[in-house]
C-alpha cells in the first residue's frame, strides 16, 4: 500500500479508537451496556459535518474482525455446560434461525412491497442471528442465573454460524434462481455443519500440539491470536463454513488451555484477549452508527416514512417471532434433556423464559451481511431490494439494541429475576477441595523432611486450617512472619509442589465435571498469581 494511503487511514483509526474509549468511559459511568452507547455515539458523529466517514467493509469484517471474536467467545464457553445446555442451545441457533427465517419471509410478501418469498428468505436470514454483548453484559451485572447467561452466550456463537448458512442458501436461490434437488441440499448443509467442525478441531489438534511444546509466552499468546485465523480461512478455502470452524476450534482449545498453556501464558493472554476483544467490539459498534450516510444514499430515491414505518413494524415482528418460539422451545429443550440427556429438570421459570426472548439483539454481524449481499444477478438484473434490506437491517439492529437494552434491567428487576452476584457453589467446592489438598500434602511431606523444617511445615498448615475455616465462615486466614532465613529456600519449594497438587485436584475435578472451565480459570489464575509473585519476591 502506497505510504500516502497510510496517512489517510492513520488518522480515521485513531479517531474510531479514541471515539471508543470515551463513549465506554461514558457507558460505564451511566452503568449503560457500552455497545449502546457506542451505536448511538456512531449516528450522532455521522451527522456532523467535517466528521471522517468510515465505510463497513464487509470483506474486512468477516475476515479481520469476526474470527477473533467467535473464537474469543468460544474459548471462553466452559465446554460442560455448553453440552449439558445443547437441547436447548440447538432450538435457539437453529431451530428460531429456521423459524425466523421463514417468519420473516411470510411476512414480508404481505407487509413489504415489492419483496417475494426469496428475498423474503434473504432478508430473515440477514437478521436471523442475535448479538450478546449488551444482554449479557445487564444479565451479568444484575447477576441473572449462570445457567441462562451460558445459554445466551452459546446461541450467540452457534447462531451466528446457522444464520450465515442460511444465508448462503437464500442469496443462491436469488441470484441464480435455481432451487436445489432436496438431497443436494441436505449434503451441502451436512457438508457446512460436520465438514466445518472437523476442519476446526483438526486445526485445534494442531495447535494444540505445537503450544503444548512451547513455554515461551509471547509466542504462546501469538499463536493463539492465530488460531482463529487458520481455522477461519482453513475452512473457508475448503468451501465449508469458516465461523463453524472457528467456534469448534475455540471450544477445543479452551478446553485444554490448562494443558498446553503456560503460566506466564495464561496469566498474560487474558489481558490481551480482553483488550483485543474490547476494541474490535467497540470499533464493529461505532462503525454501525457510522453507516448512516451511506444508508440514507443508498435509499435516496425510497420513500423514507413509509420506509421508517415498516421498519418499525419489521421490528416488532422479528422481537415477537423469537418470543413466540421462546415458550415450545423451553418445553421440546426440557423434554429432550429428560429423554435423551437424562438430565431432568423442572420446566423453566416462564419469567426466566421471556427475558430470554426480549435478548434478541442484533449487532455488527447482520449489517455486514447485509453490505456483502452482491449488487447483481447472474442475469445481471440488479439484486431485488438490496437497499431497503440494508435500511431494515439497520433498523433492526437500533430498534433491539437500544429498546430492548435499555429496557432489558427494568424488565428483569420487575420480573424478579434480578439478584447479587451469590457464590458459586461450585467454587466453593473447588477451594475446600484445594485447601484439604495442600493440607494433606504437608501432612505427607512433613514426614519425609527432616524435623529441622518440621515448624515450618506447621505453621503452613496451621495457615491453610484458618483459610478453611474462613472459607466456612468461622474466621479470617492471616499470615504469620517470623521464619528464619534458611527457611525460606524450603518454604519456596514446598509452596511451588503445593499449589501443583492443588491445580491438579482442580483439573480433576474439571475433568470429572464437578467444576466448569469458568471456576478453573479463576483458580488457576489465583495460583498462577502466587507463584509469579513468589517467583519475584
Amino acid at each position: 500500500m502506497p505510504l500516502h494511503g497510510l496517512q489517510h487511514i492513520e488518522p480515521a483509526v485513531l479517531f474510531v479508537l479514541f471515539f471508543v474509549v470515551v463513549l465506554a468511559a461514558l457507558a460505564k459511568r451511566l452503568e449503560v451496556p457500552y455497545a449502546i452507547i457506542l451505536m448511538i455515539g456512531g449516528l450522532l458523529l455521522g451527522v456532523i459535518p467535517g466528521i471522517p466517514h468510515l465505510r463497513l467493509n464487509p470483506n474486512v469484517f468477516f475476515l479481520v474482525i469476526l474470527p477473533p471474536l467467535i473464537f474469543s467467545g468460544a474459548f471462553l464457553m466452559p465446554w460442560r455446560d455448553f453440552r449439558n445446555n445443547l437441547s436447548t442451545i440447538t432450538m435457539l441457533a437453529v431451530g428460531l434461525v429456521g423459524f425466523t427465517v421463514f417468519g420473516i419471509a411470510a411476512a414480508t410478501r404481505w407487509l413489504l412491497p415489492g419483496f417475494d418469498w426469496r428475498t423474503g428468505l434473504v432478508l430473515g436470514a440477514v437478521v436471523a442471528a442475535t448479538d450478546p454483548i449488551a444482554a449479557t453484559a445487564i444479565a451479568r451485572r444484575l447477576g441473572l442465573p449462570q445457567r441462562l447467561m451460558h445459554i445466551l452466550e452459546g446461541e450467540s456463537l452457534v447462531n451466528d454460524a446457522t444464520g450465515l448458512l442460511a444465508l448462503e442458501f437464500a442469496t443462491a436461490l436469488v441470484v441464480s434462481g435455481h432451487i436445489p434437488s432436496l438431497a443436494a441440499g441436505a449434503a451441502r448443509l451436512l457438508y457446512l455443519i460436520f465438514g466445518s467442525i472437523v476442519i476446526g478441531l483438526i486445526v485445534g489438534k494442531i495447535i494444540h500440539e505445537f503450544e503444548r511444546r512451547i513455554a515461551d509466552a509471547p509466542i504462546e499468546i501469538t499463536i493463539s491470536l492465530l488460531a482463529p485465523y487458520f481455522a477461519y480461512l482453513g475452512a473457508e478455502s475448503l468451501h465449508a463454513s469458516g465461523v463453524m470452524a472457528t467456534v469448534a476450534c475455540g471450544l477445543y482449545l479452551g478446553h485444554r488451555s490448562s494443558v498446553y498453556f503456560s503460566r506466564d501464558a495464561r496469566v498474560q493472554s487474558a489481558a490481551v484477549w480482553d483488550t483485543l476483544t474490547f476494541a474490535l467490539n467497540g470499533v464493529v459498534f461505532i462503525l454501525i452508527g457510522l453507516q448512516l450516510p451511506y444508508i440514507k444514499a443508498e435509499i435516496v430515491s425510497l420513500r423514507l416514512p413509509q420506509l421508517l414505518r415498516d421498519a418499525l413494524v419489521f421490528s416488532a415482528i422479528l422481537i415477537l417471532l423469537r418470543l413466540v418460539w421462546m415458550y415450545p422451545a423451553a418445553w421440546a429443550s426440557n423434554f429432550v434433556r429428560g429423554r435423551w440427556q437424562r438430565r431432568a429438570a423442572p420446566f423453566p421459570n416462564p419469567r426466566a423464559v421471556f427475558i430470554m426472548g426480549w435478548t434478541g439483539m442484533r449487532g455488527a454481524l447482520g449489517l455486514a451481511a447485509a453490505l456483502a449481499l452482491p449488487e447483481v444477478l447472474d442475469s445481471g438484473a440488479r439484486f431485488p431490494q438490496r437497499s431497503t434490506i440494508i435500511f431494515l437491517t439497520f433498523c433492526v439492529i437500533f430498534v433491539t439494541l437500544v429498546l430492548q437494552g435499555l429496557t432489558l434491567p427494568s424488565l428483569i428487576r420487575g420480573l424478579g429475576l434480578a439478584g447479587g452476584i451469590h457464590a458459586d457453589r461450585e467454587e466453593e467446592g473447588a477451594r475446600r477441595a484445594m485447601i484439604e489438598a495442600a493440607i494433606s500434602y504437608l501432612d505427607t511431606a512433613r514426614k519425609a523432611d527432616t524435623t529441622q523444617f518440621a515448624a515450618l511445615y506447621d505453621e503452613l498448615a496451621r495457615f491453610e486450617r484458618r483459610r478453611l475455616s474462613a472459607l466456612a465462615g468461622d474466621g479470617a486466614a492471616t499470615a504469620q512472619g517470623g521464619y528464619r532465613p534458611e527457611d525460606y529456600e524450603r518454604m519456596q519449594n514446598v509452596l511451588q509442589e503445593m499449589r501443583t497438587v492443588q491445580r491438579a485436584v482442580i483439573t480433576r475435578m474439571r475433568n470429572e465435571n464437578k467444576i466448569n472451565e469458568d471456576v478453573l480459570r479463576r483458580l488457576e489464575h489465583e495460583l498462577d498469581l502466587r507463584s509469579t509473585v513468589a517467583e519475584h519476591s
